[in-house]
C-alpha cells in the first residue's frame, strides 16, 4: 500500500509501506494492508510506518488520516526522522508550545471581541431613550 503525507506547502512523504501506526483521540491503531476504509483526525503525534523491516517515522501536528486502499495523512506540519527520540523529545515539544500559543491567542482575540460587543451595547442602553447611538 501507498503512503502519501502532506502539508498545505508539500509532499512530505510518499512512499510504498507494508505497515503503519497513528494515533488518534482513542488512542494507537495500525493499518496493513487490505484495510477497510477509514477516516480519522489525528492527535499530535508520531507517525510511524514499516517498510521492508525498516522503521521510519514522521510527527505530524494533528491532521486528518483516510484509507482508501491507499493511506493519506493531510496535516499542518510534518517533519520526518529516523530518531525517534529526537522527534519525541524536541519534536512533538514544539507542536504542543505552538498548539498551547495559538489557543492563548484565541482566546484573547474571543475576549477583544466581547469587550468591543460590550462598550457597543452600553452605549446603545444609554441612548435607547433618545433613539441614537453614542
Amino acid at each position: 500500500m501507498k503512503l502519501r503525507i502532506v502539508t498545505p506547502l508539500s509532499v512530505v512523504v510518499e512512499t510504498e509501506i507494508d505497515s503503519l501506526r497513528a494515533e488518534d483521540s482513542s488512542g494507537s491503531f495500525g493499518i496493513l494492508p487490505g484495510h477497510a476504509p477509514f477516516l480519522t483526525a489525528l492527535a499530535i503525534s508520531v507517525v510511524t510506518w514499516r517498510k521492508e523491516g525498516t522503521d521510519h517515522f514522521c510527527a505530524v501536528r494533528g491532521g486528518a488520516l483516510s484509507v482508501a486502499g491507499d493511506v493519506s495523512i493531510a496535516t499542518r506540519e510534518a517533519i520526518t526522522g529516523d530518531n525517534l527520540a529526537t522527534l519525541d523529545a524536541d519534536v512533538l515539544a514544539r507542536f504542543r508550545s505552538d498548539a498551547d500559543a495559538e489557543r492563548i491567542d484565541r482566546t484573547a482575540a474571543t475576549t477583544l471581541q466581547l469587550n468591543a460587543i460590550r462598550q457597543m451595547v452600553n452605549r446603545l442602553s444609554l441612548g435607547a431613550d433618545a433613539g441614537e447611538f453614542r
